[in-house]
């Protein structure tokens, strides 16, 4: 028993490893090789895992050649727009200038039902309020309405809005994040400045936010 959790440790590290040299993405936005590469891998590590009599490699090795294979495709795919588009395809559009392309649905097996159940989760109602839609490779809808239908942006009502950068959390759950504190150049002083003028300890912080304007908001435990 101890050597099976032992074995299932050890894979389960091994394969987050794995995954993470294949890059960071969500499973809805897995273009097809790396979905398949994701599901073999599932498979090649649940078998030592199931079978203590199989040496452990027989989930390692393929697993490192999958997700080696799988590097080259992407450095290829980023060479080669054609490689690129035999492996991941191309995005197709299936609505333009407010017109349905059913030809272009029909090649996708793209149902009117499933466009509308997309479009709504994406905000849309009416099918009259899309001047384009998109269908990308990865099976997700890019829409832009028509210009009645947008919200209108700060420069079309010509008002000045201040940039405050990116409110990042900096202290969480009383720990200093100095990699979210880089992106509004700040520091651990200036942080520690701000507590200190605020009389809060560290370790009684849940969560601090700030931006590039010096705003700030903290939530004690």
């Amino acid at each position: 028993m101890l050597i099976t959790i032992i074995r299932t440790v050890i894979l389960y590290i091994f394969v987050i490893l794995a995954v993470r040299l294949m890059g960071k993405r969500q499973l809805s936005d897995l273009q097809p090789s790396e979905l398949v590469v994701t599901l073999l891998i599932a498979d090649l590590a649940s078998l030592p895992m199931e079978s203590t009599d199989k040496p452990i490699l027989l989930g390692i090795v393929p697993t490192l050649i999958l997700v080696a294979c799988e590097i080259l495709v992407s450095i290829f795919m980023m060479k080669n727009s054609f490689f690129r588009r035999l492996i991941c395809g191309s995005p197709v559009t299936v609505i333009e200038d407010g017109k349905i392309l059913r030809d272009k649905m029909m090649s996708l097996r793209l149902t009117t039902e499933d466009l509308c159940v997309q479009l709504r989760q994406l905000g849309v109602f009416s099918l009259e309020d899309v001047e384009y839609c998109i269908v990308e490779t990865n099976g997700k809808l890019s829409v832009l309405q028509k210009p009645s239908k947008r919200n209108p942006t700060a420069e079309d009502l010509n008002v000045k809005v201040d940039d405050t950068g990116i409110e990042v959390v900096v202290i969480n759950d009383g720990e200093y994040l100095e990699s979210s504190m880089k992106i509004n150049n700040t520091s651990v002083s200036e942080i520690k400045n701000i507590l200190k003028k605020e009389k809060a300890e560290l370790k009684d912080i849940f969560i601090m936010t700030y931006n590039r304007n010096g705003d700030y908001r903290i939530i004690k435990k």
